[in-house]
């Protein structure tokens, strides 16, 4: 006969002896210690964040400026861009695209880790297709940029173009509105997968 969540319950052990033990049905349920602490690790992680040098070179702005000038044109001309246009404006893709923005009127675009603009042509390439396709669609919203390792001069240019670059190191923890299901290549959030691969699209 099962036991009621009030009863005692008298539980047999390997030598003969029995030992009593209480229900532990209607007690309230507690995070895991290990998941707790890991919450907290997270939210120590979040510090300000700033660029460790504070030189303002105009000279290195403007040549990094036209690269990303470069990289723009190239793109936009590209078989993968235009590719990607027609796959983002197919009705399943905009409908997925109206379900997620919901009652929302813009879809905040964010790059975590993109790497040194100035240095490489991948993250230009990659910034590039964020900001081509928020000139294309009208519902995708601001564009937030982070990575510990962007200078200064590389902070102010994504300015000029219009991003955002956050002053919170959040550790990736900005949640994406994906519901499951998601389609290729597109992760909302939104997070273009897509730019992963553009280096290795354009030629």
């Amino acid at each position: 006969m099962a036991a009621s969540a009030k009863t005692h319950v008298a539980e047999g052990t390997l030598n003969g002896d029995w030992t009593v033990v209480s229900s532990r049905r209607g007690r309230q349920r507690r995070n895991p210690p290990i998941l707790k602490s890991l919450v907290e690790k997270q939210q120590q992680q979040q510090q300000t964040w700033a660029p460790t040098d504070v030189e303002i070179n105009f000279v290195r702005e403007s040549k990094l400026m036209q690269k990303i000038q470069i990289c723009l044109k190239k793109l936009e001309l590209s078989q993968f861009f235009l590719k990607l246009l027609d796959q983002m404006q197919t009705p399943e893709m905009m409908n997925f695209f109206h379900r997620v923005l919901s009652s929302e009127l813009k879809m905040k675009m964010v790059i975590y880790g993109i790497g040194s603009i100035e240095s490489y042509e991948s993250p230009r390439l990659q910034l590039s297709l964020a900001i081509l396709l928020k000139r294309r669609f009208n519902w995708i919203g601001d564009i937030e940029v982070f990575d510990p390792i962007l200078s200064s001069t590389e902070s102010r240019v994504l300015e000029a173009l219009g991003c955002s670059v956050l002053s919170i190191n959040e550790q990736v923890l900005k949640q994406s509105e994906d519901d499951g299901n998601c389609p290729p290549l597109i992760e909302t959030g939104m997070v273009v997968d897509a730019a992963s691969i553009v280096p290795a699209c354009i030629t």
